[in-house]
């Protein structure tokens, strides 16, 4: 068995017959990454072939954004989607970033423009704008502050004591800027009707049916789910504050309301913890594979650009939501 290691780690999503042709696609990532100094950032939804192998930092959006500032390589491969590539290449401009798959996007990064934003600053004149990273660099560099799921309470909060005012635009997913809005009572926050394609699908329904089919069973959200479903939950927060919880709480049976990889991937540390898992795939997610990420660095495809008069006001926004601790 080729890289055994490796292959207890995905024992339980990968057959023995088809590991050895996986094998080589790891092992020639790895002497790629040598030669070409190179690290892969990996999202906590990536399928757990790439996560448990290849990936050389792993987390949320948050945590990929922080480390992205402080990797020691040349060359940064973003297993995850299109806008968490633009996010290394903002964070490091003298680097080169590869994007193994253009067309692995978003649904919420594509359900608002920068022409969208500049409407509603007409609209709410004075009203600083909060956006979601995940967001095309054009729609940061129209921004006062990014945040994400993880630290959104803090970085709305923070900007209010900073403005002086008690409302802010957050944009552009509408259920995460409701579930913050329960969190942050003494403001108002003006919501865009932006939605991830695999939270939205998530009911109350779902969450009974889980609890009468698998009685005791702790149940996490992510704040991109419907507040229905949020508050259904024991627990909301990003994937990583689920994946903390997990380690901290140790749960005998538990289930992950996000991408169901995310599952799969924190599962690999805690055998002793029973996982139930309702499929629902993110299929820009998918479009990343270790085919394509061999390919990328083969061929040093697809490098991801950004305009540097958009690039310097988008990266202001970020660096700003990464200065609040």
């Amino acid at each position: 068995m080729p890289l055994a290691h490796l292959y207890a780690r995905v024992s339980k999503h990968v057959t023995p017959a088809e590991w050895p042709l996986i094998a080589r696609d790891v092992e020639a990532i790895e002497r790629l990454k040598r030669e070409r100094n190179a690290v892969v950032l990996g999202h906590n939804y990536q399928a757990p072939e790439i996560f448990n192998t290849v990936a050389d930092i792993v987390g949320d959006s948050l945590a990929l954004a922080r480390e992205a500032v402080t990797v020691d390589a040349d060359v940064i491969v973003m297993a995850g989607v299109h806008f968490m590539a633009e996010t290394a290449k903002l964070l490091n401009p003298s680097k080169t970033v590869l994007m193994p798959d253009m067309k692995a996007g978003c649904s919420l990064a594509e359900s608002i423009t920068a022409a969208d934003i500049r409407l509603l600053r007409q609209r709410y004149p004075g009203v600083p704008v909060v956006t979601y990273v995940n967001t095309s660099a054009e729609v940061k560099a129209e921004s006062d502050y990014c945040c994400t799921s993880g630290n959104a309470v803090k970085v709305v909060r923070a900007v209010a004591r900073e403005w002086g005012v008690n409302r802010i635009l957050m944009l552009p997913d509408e259920y995460l800027a409701q579930n913050v809005q329960k969190e942050v009572p003494e403001l108002e926050l003006i919501a865009w009707k932006g939605h991830c394609e695999v939270h939205e699908r998530f009911t109350p329904a779902d969450i009974r049916d889980l609890r009468e089919n698998h009685p005791g069973v702790v149940v996490l959200a992510h704040p991109e789910c419907p507040p229905e479903v949020v508050a259904a939950a024991d627990y909301a927060g990003s994937t990583a504050g689920m994946a903390d919880y997990v380690r901290d709480e140790k749960p005998a049976r538990v289930v992950l309301i996000t991408e169901c990889s995310m599952a799969d991937n924190v599962a690999v540390g805690h055998p002793d913890i029973e996982f139930v898992r309702p499929c629902n795939l993110c299929p820009h997610m998918r479009r990343i594979t270790l085919g394509n990420i061999r390919r990328s660095l083969e061929t040093m495809t697809h490098q991801v650009e950004i305009d540097p008069a958009i690039a310097d006001r988008a990266r202001l926004a970020v660096e700003r939501m990464l200065a609040i601790r």
